[in-house]
């Protein structure tokens, strides 16, 4: 009787490190907890989240007016009918995301990527694109026209013109 509770004692302790090794193992740092969040329909009125690695993060309906997303990983994020109004998004990475129906008017995209983006119905009203690069994006075409008056810089990234990526008329 006392080494069938001995050996049940043991088990159970075997079964408990290895249950914590297991959760150690799995266990993903703090800083990796930003991207594939979801911030759908939340107030993220000026929030910094410059720098920061945002990929396939979910941002709809959400109000980020004058957030701050410099230099900001935003691949394959999913932003619908979002409010960048007056935000910074100077150098953020737009790739291959969902941007539908956002306001864009007077944000700061200077550098940004949007390479393979989907913006449609979006606004870009007095944005900043100086050096933006918008190749293969779904806008527009009323919205490419207004951004191609004002088109100028190549982005140091991609190295492409931003009239070029919008395929503005020389």
């Amino acid at each position: 009787m006392i080494k069938t509770r001995i050996g049940r004692m043991f088990a159970i302790i075997v079964i408990l490190i290895l249950a914590i090794f297991w959760v150690l193992l799995d266990a993903r740092p703090a800083w990796a907890q930003d991207a594939n969040v979801n911030y759908t329909s939340t107030l993220l009125r000026n929030r910094d989240f410059s720098g920061k690695d945002l990929r396939g993060g979910v941002f709809a309906g959400a109000d980020m007016r004058r957030a701050n997303f410099s230099n900001a990983d935003l691949q394959y994020a999913i932003i619908t009918k979002g409010i960048l109004l007056e935000a910074n998004l100077n150098g953020a990475d737009l790739t291959g995301s969902l941007i539908d129906r956002v306001i864009f008017d007077s944000a700061d995209l200077t550098n940004a990527i949007f390479t393979d983006a989907i913006a449609s119905q979006s606004r870009f009203f007095d944005a900043i694109i100086t050096g933006a690069d918008f190749t293969n994006a779904i806008i527009d075409r009323y919205q490419v026209k207004l951004m191609c008056d004002r088109a100028d810089g190549v982005n140091p990234v991609t190295g492409v013109s931003t009239r070029e990526s919008l395929g503005c008329d020389y």
